[in-house]
């Protein structure tokens, strides 16, 4: 941002946008020119020159989400400038929705939106008029170009061209002749795939044995369901060219079939049609059988501590499965998720919901109980004593000094507000992530850069050619889907809870245990967990837990969420 410090007061205050979406933009003049027409245009046709420059590089069209048009905004609504100055409206959001809401917005601030390009200022009627009509085009324009390189890619896949994405597995791909030919070692591979997935139905046990047979992926990394769940379920394998199958801004939809492009005996196929459709079958079936089982788990079965246990051995995120129906109450158990790639992979130990839980409420009470009564407590000694009372703690020696001295000097401070284990505290710490998470950003990430090569396709003015946005926005795509497959896997075992108020439920969470807690000196995580609904357990937990390292089936560390890490170190 940078301001005239130097010019005379005006009364009329202008606050002055530029844009590009491209760092291919922002290394050209399009920024320079921009800033020196508005301007000129300030101080000849608005007569001031008392103006402020937002800036905003590389930053995409599609919406409102930037930072200094977000500094902008703030300032304007506080009254600070009477004019909004851009060199063209799509500067401000190629959506008409945002822009409609940001002009009515102007409207009631009585604040004048002017476009040097467009030769209009919506302080005339004419002026607002046209802004009306220019905003429709526009978003009919793009809408059009939109739909003019769809249909380009559905003509050429129907005359089955490749459209680009990954080559996959079992094939090499020709650039110049645009031919497929089979790759023999992965071909193989494909074929054992194939055979195995009929034997033992079961990607988790499949991926086991290609593992512990050395086979790897094209990318040297072990064989997992949701790899073999892609090669499987794939039509390609039998020489048939499939697009079109899933929804645009959606990639977890499938489109109806009559939308699909198949073209038969595409390229050379590695298995038969008759495999392949033996081979669907019993995938679909499974689905309808793994769906069954989720909504039989969702009605009854709570992951209490889904998300939140990690692999003290390996590192990796603890999946979660419900434990055989007991008389009077049904838990779940955790394991390293590595064991269904490698049986001996990793040697973390099981756990379940009354170890943890038996733990972690227990510690939690202590916690509370050592805040209630800190002014009897002198040493961070004395603090550790109060912890760990209680059987359920027999086998831990201490509590790391640091987490314990964190605790201590927090308590000493006399300033926190509400649990020792609350947002009160601001202690940070380095947070585990798991594989979904990591995930998500991936895809994030992905059409992040999917929206920049529309954009710059659509609206650069060195556009590229269509058919490299073409080749381009299928890989990305094609990326795009197999991130969301994994996610969708990834969230299989994952307890999503679907809630109106997030922040009320939390809160009645809190309540609910805090009156189960009060006055206790010991918490019998069963009596609980039969006795407080396991949703409402599990709220609780996952808003004061950030994560939990295990060791050889037990606590070792438990993060909270306002970054006190407390690590325990075993007899």
């Amino acid at each position: 941002m940078a301001q005239k410090e130097t010019a005379p007061a005006s009364f009329n205050r202008v606050a002055i946008y530029v844009r590009v979406s491209t760092t291919y933009q922002v290394d050209k003049d399009s920024l320079p020119m921009q800033r020196q027409d508005l301007v000129a245009y300030a101080k000849l046709m608005l007569n001031t020159e008392d103006y402020v420059i937002f800036e905003d590089a590389g930053y995409s069209g599609k919406n409102t989400d930037r930072p200094k048009y977000q500094e902008m905004m703030s300032q304007i609504r506080n009254g600070v400038f009477t004019h909004l100055l851009v060199w063209k409206i799509d500067r401000i959001s190629r959506n008409l929705l945002d822009f409609a809401t940001m002009y009515k917005e102007l409207k009631d601030l009585g604040v004048i939106f002017v476009s040097k390009n467009e030769q209009f200022d919506t302080s005339t009627a004419m002026g607002e008029a046209m802004l009306k009509i220019i905003l429709v085009f526009a978003e009919l324009e793009r809408n059009m170009t939109s739909e003019r390189v769809t249909a380009t890619m559905i003509s050429r896949a129907s005359n089955g061209l490749w459209n680009g994405g990954r080559v996959p597995y079992g094939y090499n791909y020709d650039i110049e002749t645009k031919k497929f030919s089979l790759n023999e070692t992965e071909a193989d591979v494909v074929r054992l795939i194939h055979d195995s997935y009929e034997d033992m139905r079961s990607l988790v046990r499949e991926s086991r044995m290609l593992n512990e047979r050395g086979l790897r992926t094209r990318a040297g990394n072990l064989w997992n369901p949701v790899s073999l769940h892609i090669i499987l379920h794939n039509v390609f394998y039998c020489g048939d060219y499939r697009y079109n199958v899933l929804k645009e801004g959606d990639r977890q939809k499938v489109k109806d079939e009559s939308e699909w492009i198949t073209v038969s005996d595409h390229h050379i196929p590695i298995v038969t049609r008759e495999q392949k459709k033996r081979v669907i079958s019993l995938l679909d079936a499974n689905k309808r059988l793994d769906r069954k089982r989720n909504t039989y788990k969702s009605d009854k079965y709570v992951h209490v501590f889904a998300g939140l246990l990690f692999c003290g051995n390996c590192g990796a995120a603890m999946g979660a499965t419900p434990e055989a129906a007991k008389k009077d109450w049904q838990y779940s158990k955790y394991i390293c998720p590595t064991r269904r790639k490698l049986a001996t992979a990793c040697d973390g130990k099981i756990t379940s919901d009354p170890i943890v839980g038996e733990f972690v409420f227990n510690y939690v009470l202590n916690m509370l109980n050592a805040q209630n009564r800190f002014a009897d407590i002198h040493s961070p000694e004395e603090l550790q004593s109060a912890l760990l009372t209680g059987d359920t703690f027999l086998y831990i020696d201490h509590i790391d000094r640091d987490g314990l001295n964190d605790l201590f000097n927090m308590l000493s401070s006399g300033k926190i507000k509400g649990a020792v284990f609350g947002k009160s505290a601001k202690i940070k710490k380095k947070k585990v992530i798991s594989e979904l998470t990591r995930l998500r950003k991936e895809k994030q990430k992905t059409e992040r850069a999917l929206d920049r090569l529309t954009n710059l396709y659509l609206y650069s003015e060195d556009a590229m050619s269509e058919s490299e946005f073409i080749i381009q926005k299928a890989k990305l795509t094609n990326f795009l889907d197999e991130i969301n497959e994994q996610i969708g896997f990834s969230n299989s075992d994952e307890w999503i809870q679907s809630v109106s108020d997030e922040e009320f439920v939390r809160r009645a969470s809190e309540f609910i245990i805090a009156q189960k807690l009060t006055d206790r000196n010991y918490v019998s995580y069963k009596r609980l967990a039969t006795s407080v609904d396991t949703a409402v357990i599990k709220t609780f937990v996952r808003s004061i837990i950030d994560s939990i390292i295990m060791d050889t089936g037990r606590v070792k560390q438990i993060i909270f969420k306002n970054g006190l890490s407390h690590t325990f170190v075993p007899k």
